[in-house]
């Protein structure tokens, strides 16, 4: 009823499959989109920036690939941290060593590096699942990190073992470095993810999706109808890489600007990304926007109600907010383990029939 589908009927299987099948959806994405595009450049500054707008674009990104791979393939990581790690330090080279070359060009290189570091972390899955497979990931997490800061090349030689982004222009637009403007990183971010999220969407919804989500039900069976769980849990590791290699590369050189491995992409960027995952919802790229949007909101919330309003010390509503999380997760995991994209279909179901009784 709150839909209003009378006259809203399909005459062809492509009106039938699309992604927004319904009307009111697709305006309502659409709607989204202009806001996002075309009101919100123009309202932002640096507090909200990199407060709120620019961690929820590069966490929502590493949470989409993150849930391709556990979500829809049903392969445990918790090397997040670590190809995150990856994707910013080959960005890194890639800015110093072509810095002619487009900083759209970097991201994506980067993508692709970790996308193939990914795959080469993700053999081990052919032989090994479960908890032995999320151990072999934790392994990666502590060797990347090991290896960035023990090996001078990946950050050119510098005394601090720090890396720096240079100053990166696009159209004639600063978007890496301190001059760069709140708006135009914002940007920068929001066309990666806008396009990452139709990617990933169109992927899951397709042939490769579903050999995904037939290896996560039941790889044995899977593999009696015909699907090759050799292709399906690389794919699956290449595509979850590439997306979190460009995130990353976003976090160090956009967000961030200067990081060093340990403290940046250490094993706690792992679990905040996988909680998202969790908290949002396995197999959905809308429960990565949710988890991604409630993990960076609730700090911030936090912090205006704990210090502002009732005036508690830092420390203890840092810790308020481990305990919350960490609630969450276990409320979830026992009432609803689809998280918050399973809420929001329910709810959008109700409305659907409001008033009328289920």
């Amino acid at each position: 009823m709150f839909y209003r589908e009378a006259g809203d009927f399909k005459t062809t299987y492509a009106e039938d499959g699309q992604t927004f099948p319904i009307r009111f959806d697709r305006y309502r994405y659409f709607a989204v989109l202009i806001f996002a595009f075309g009101v919100v450049p123009f309202m932002v500054n640096d507090y909200w920036a990199n407060a709120l707008l620019l961690p929820f674009l590069i966490y929502a990104i590493a949470a989409i690939g993150l849930n391709i791979l556990v979500g829809y393939c049903g392969q445990v990581s918790l090397g997040t941290g670590g190809f995150m790690a990856v994707g910013a330090y080959a960005c890194y080279k890639f800015m110093t060593s072509f810095p002619e070359v487009s900083m759209f060009v970097h991201v994506l290189l980067a993508g692709g590096v970790t996308a193939v570091v990914c795959v080469a972390f993700g053999l081990p899955s052919l032989r090994i699942k479960g908890f032995y497979l999320a151990v072999a990931t934790l392994a990666a997490q502590f060797f990347l990190v090991w290896l960035f800061n023990r090996v001078p090349w990946f950050y050119n030689y510098s005394a601090s073992g720090q890396i720096n982004a240079p100053e990166r222009e696009v159209l004639g637009v600063i978007i890496t470095g301190p001059n760069a403007p709140a708006w135009a990183t914002y940007m920068f971010c929001l066309v990666f993810l806008t396009v990452c999220a139709l990617v990933a969407r169109n992927l899951t919804r397709g042939t490769v999706g579903r050999s995904w989500m037939a290896i996560r039900d039941m790889d044995i069976a899977a593999e009696i109808i015909g699907v090759n769980p050799l292709k399906a849990k690389l794919t699956a590791f290449a595509v979850s890489g590439f997306f979190i290699g460009i995130s990353g590369a976003l976090f160090f050189a956009v967000y961030l600007g200067a990081v060093e491995v340990g403290e940046a992409f250490g094993i706690s960027k792992s679990f905040l990304v996988l909680f998202m995952v969790i908290i949002g919802g396995l197999g959905s790229i809308f429960g990565a926007f949710a988890g991604a949007a409630f993990l960076v909101l609730l700090p911030v919330v936090l912090k205006v109600v704990g210090v502002d309003v009732l005036g508690w010390p830092t420390d203890i509503v840092a810790h308020f907010q481990l305990v919350i999380v960490g609630a969450l997760i276990v409320l979830f995991l026992i009432l609803e383990p689809h998280g918050l994209a399973q809420l929001w279909r329910v709810a959008k179901e109700k409305l659907r029939l409001w008033p009328f009784p289920h």
